[in-house]
């Protein structure tokens, strides 16, 4: 006989409207099909939510804990800088501290919590030699030709996931939610790709939308607002620093001489609750 299952408690969390499900599974095996996250991510049945966030004991020396990030459609991410952010408040919350290094896929980034409450994240270095990214042939990362419509020529970064990063003159005008899903299927790009659209307003302030590999359409997207600096930097027309202007406000993001992108913004909590074992039931 099948066991019976009880609700999964969780608290509902999100950078810039950047949402997330955070699921503490540090003290019980948590390990969701991806057609089960695709129903948790459902934001008519389920939850709603960008990424599933499911924090776990860590593996690696010198790390706090470990985190897992599922896109809503299953499957998984290296990285998430808003998520790492969150999952970084989530424990403060509750155990105290403003020092943590996490554990993901992509590395060990250490997190600090500021006096004022927000949040920074180091990403680590970037990766932009084309099979680092990866893309499915050898490429000027700097100048990417794919010839979709307005979205023409890109700038590819890893972050810890795959990036494609296009300066136009108006990110607002570009219908993302027809070109994103296009661009991030390209064949170019044998795991997907995030898709970020760029205008330039200073060298210090870039205006940034995002298509996410897996998700969609989002408010705000850390590890793109990393990818977007970098871009803008490698191609002249930003600094080392510079503000991101996303839908429901702004993070700052630096590229550190040392390599090390650090990105740094607000952190809350939606609610909590617990998702009923009907939903999980497969």
């Amino acid at each position: 006989m099948r066991p019976a299952l009880r609700p999964l408690p969780f608290v509902k969390m999100h950078g810039l409207g950047n949402d997330f499900v955070v699921v503490d599974a540090r003290e019980a095996v948590l390990s969701p099909p991806p057609e089960l996250v695709a129903r948790m991510a459902d934001r008519h049945i389920g939850v709603g939510f960008d990424q599933l966030v499911i924090l776990e004991p860590p593996r690696s020396p010198g790390a706090d804990l470990l985190v897992r990030f599922l896109n809503a459609d299953g499957s998984e991410a290296g990285a998430c800088g808003n998520g790492s952010r969150c999952a970084a408040a989530y424990v403060w919350d509750r155990q105290g501290g403003d020092r943590l290094v996490l554990e993901t896929l992509s590395g060990l980034l250490p997190a600090i919590r500021h006096a004022d409450g927000l949040v920074t994240v180091d990403m680590g270095r970037p990766k932009l030699h084309w099979d680092e990214i990866p893309l499915a042939i050898e490429s000027d990362t700097l100048r990417v030709k794919l010839g979709v419509e307005a979205l023409d020529e890109a700038v590819c970064t890893s972050m810890g996931n795959p990036h494609a990063t296009f300066f136009v003159e108006d990110a607002d005008a570009i219908d993302l939610a027809r070109l994103g899903p296009i661009v991030e299927h390209h064949p170019l790009f044998p795991q997907r790709v995030n898709v970020g659209v760029v205008h330039v307003i200073s060298p210090d302030r870039l205006r940034l939308r995002v298509w996410e590999r897996g998700a969609g359409l989002t408010l705000a997207c850390g590890s793109g607002a990393c990818a977007a600096l970098v871009a803008a930097s490698r191609r002249g027309m930003a600094g080392r620093r510079a503000e991101l202007v996303l839908e429901r406000g702004t993070l700052a993001v630096e590229w550190r001489d040392d390599d090390h992108v650090l990105m740094t913004g607000p952190t809350a909590t939606s609610f909590s609750g617990s998702i009923d074992a009907s939903l999980l039931a497969l």
